[in-house]
């Protein structure tokens, strides 16, 4: 029986091992992921005067389908824009055309990469530490909508100012905003009508069913199959970006949401704390288990020894 028990507490010591390097590679994994998915990683290929590093065009020399460049003053998304030919490659595709889980900020497929459209769509995970699309649902927050106006959008060789009048909630289903390139003037003026009618929160800047818009899309997890919507119109006015982080009120405080949602995130974070959970249940009765075996052995020991 001793040997038994020897060969049973060597066993869960192994488990005990493998399950906490496997917490740990986990925890190592979503860093190295978060960090993957970081915006300074691709401020050398940003499109700007001062901009020293490489250039655009080398970052379009690795990956030929980036063509433009996103920017939303008072936050951290700034990031390549592309577009596959489908709207699933750049799920799991970065900007430079190697596979991760990021993914990338992505034109809809049925979108014109010259924004013609009367509504273009992009998407990006949502995802924590800033990154990607994951401060789109800190609009829901009035004091973020109301401080982070506006933005910046780079392509065809020319910079193009946004302002964002409009964030919306809605879910993955709602096939009315989802439809890329709105064509005749009753279907955008009913689009229109529909996105206004959903928002949350909108602001007066006499948007008129012959501009172009452009919606940011992700997913939300407040509620099932939740998406957010953050809604701009493109202009030919470029603006100066007068808002810092340091300058944002609340600053980082401000813009964390504290969810996410996506393979990319929850589970990735979840998965470690699950893991210590079991490691602790999974020794504690195994101990037990081993300790009422031990002592019902002791206790026949006794019975035989008083007969």
């Amino acid at each position: 029986m001793q040997g038994v028990n020897s060969v049973l507490n060597f066993l869960v010591l192994v488990v005990i091992v493998v399950l906490l390097v496997f917490a740990a590679y986990a925890l190592w994994d979503a860093r190295q992921l978060y960090q993957a998915a970081d915006s300074a990683n691709y401020a050398v290929y940003k499109p700007t005067e001062q901009n020293k590093g490489k250039t655009f065009k080398e970052l379009q020399a690795l990956n030929p389908e980036v063509f433009a460049w996103l920017t939303v003053f008072g936050t951290h998304i700034d990031y390549p824009v592309v577009q596959g030919h489908d709207n699933m490659k750049y799920v799991n595709t970065n900007a430079e055309g190697l596979y991760s889980l990021t993914g990338a900020i992505f034109l809809d497929c049925g979108n014109s990469r010259d924004f013609s459209d009367f509504n273009s769509l992009l998407y990006g995970h949502h995802m924590e530490k800033k990154a990607m699309f994951g401060e789109i649902g800190s609009f829901a927050r009035k004091q973020v909508f109301d401080t982070c106006r506006y933005g910046n959008l780079y392509f065809d060789g020319n910079d193009h100012g946004l302002e964002f009048f409009a964030f919306v909630h809605t879910d993955a289903y709602d096939q009315a905003l989802f439809s890329a390139k709105v064509k005749g003037a009753e279907a955008q003026q009913d689009y229109l009508s529909d996105l206004l009618a959903k928002a949350l929160y909108t602001r007066s800047i006499s948007v008129l069913a012959e501009d172009r818009f452009i919606l940011l899309a992700t997913c939300s997890s407040s509620t099932t199959n939740g998406r957010d919507i953050l809604v701009g119109r493109i202009s030919d006015e470029v603006f100066k970006d007068t808002l810092q982080e340091s300058a944002v009120a609340g600053g980082a405080e401000l813009l964390s949401t504290g969810k996410n949602c996506g393979p990319d995130a929850q589970a990735l974070l979840l998965t470690p704390l699950l893991i210590g959970f079991l490691t602790i249940f999974l020794t504690v009765g195994t101990l037990v288990h081993i300790s009422l075996k031990e002592r019902k052995r002791q206790e026949q020991t006794g019975h035989e020894d008083d007969e």
